[in-house]
């Protein structure tokens, strides 16, 4: 049953922590990651910075934002003992996303303390980058799974049907590559930026070029596959799937790959603005929920409870 007070606030946690994520981004492709030094939780040494330059202002900002976001899942977690019962999908989804919140938290402070921000071109970093990248899309799909069952949206059926499901899972771990891949290569991007689109192909074609610029191609290599597989999925259960929010959500995926893809084409051609990596990064974090939302309906095997159609076999939807 939806708590009608719980699910606005569980979707505007969601919302903040959306906000949170690709001003972190702009704290990165800004170059301002060490604004606040090699200092966790201070910002060079105090509390509050005086005299701070922009990137100060950037970097403390963030964890201010941080914080906050901390703090309402924390009030998610509380909210969610308060309204439903002991064991209920709601409250374990809650406690998940305060635990990857919290390792958000400590994988963010780890970037600072260990100094892989700013002008650093490591493998350290872009492999720490690549775990932060992970962390956020499992926060995300945790909160967001907290919000939708929060909504009255029904829970999982046990036994889950593997054969079902498999589909969907791997292009979820797939999507985790494609991110991965991608956060790589903004770091590129950033770091070494190329003045125009024939450049930045030198770049990626030489022996000698860094190695952060020779991986860049795997990126739109594994987002074309992992977008076709995911838009081939989405299209079936849209036009099969009779219950309308399963439907709603597999023609939302299937538009956001589009978008999407569109999205990186004209990333390359724009030699990555600022601006852009932040769209960029803002589409792919919607598509992975439509993935991991689609992957939550097809889990519940029904129609979510706002629906009263019967619902067709998902199963048939992703097979036939």
């Amino acid at each position: 049953m939806p708590r009608p007070r719980f699910a606005p606030y569980a979707w505007g946690v969601v919302a903040v922590t959306f906000a949170v994520i690709v001003w972190g981004a702009y704290v990165r492709a800004s170059g301002s990651g060490a604004g606040c030094g090699a200092h966790w939780p201070l910002c060079n040494g105090t509390v509050i910075p005086r005299d701070p330059a922009s990137a100060t202002i950037i970097e403390f900002a963030h964890r201010l934002t941080s914080g906050l976001a901390l703090l309402l899942v924390v009030g998610l977690v509380a909210f969610a003992r308060r309204e439903f019962p002991s064991g209920h999908i709601v409250r374990r989804a809650a406690w998940t996303t305060l635990f990857f919140m919290v390792t958000e938290a400590l994988v963010g402070a780890g970037l600072v303390l260990l100094e892989l921000v700013a002008h650093n071109d490591s493998i350290a970093r872009a492999v720490y980058l690549g775990v932060h990248l992970v962390n956020t899309f499992l926060l995300l799909a945790a909160m967001t799974l907290t919000a939708w069952w929060g909504s009255g949206r029904p829970a999982p059926h046990w036994p889950l049907d593997r054969r079902q499901l498999a589909p969907l899972a791997g292009v979820l771990a797939a999507l985790l590559l494609v991110g991965v891949t991608g956060a790589i290569t903004a770091l590129g991007d950033t770091l070494f930026p190329a003045g125009s689109l024939a450049e930045g192909m030198q770049q990626d074609a030489s022996p000698t070029a860094h190695i952060l610029l020779r991986l860049r191609v795997l990126h739109p290599i594994f987002a074309i596959i992992t977008g076709a597989a995911l838009l081939t999925l989405a299209v079936r259960i849209s036009w099969r799937e009779t219950s309308p929010a399963t439907s709603l959500v597999g023609r939302c995926a299937a538009g956001l790959v589009v978008v999407q893809l569109a999205a990186g084409v004209l990333n390359l051609f724009l030699l990555a603005p600022i601006w852009m990596q932040l769209v960029h990064l803002l589409l792919a974090d919607l598509l992975w929920l439509g993935a991991v939302l689609l992957t939550a309906c097809a889990a519940a095997g029904t129609a979510p409870a706002a629906s009263r159609r019967p619902s067709r076999s998902l199963a048939a939807a992703l097979h036939r």
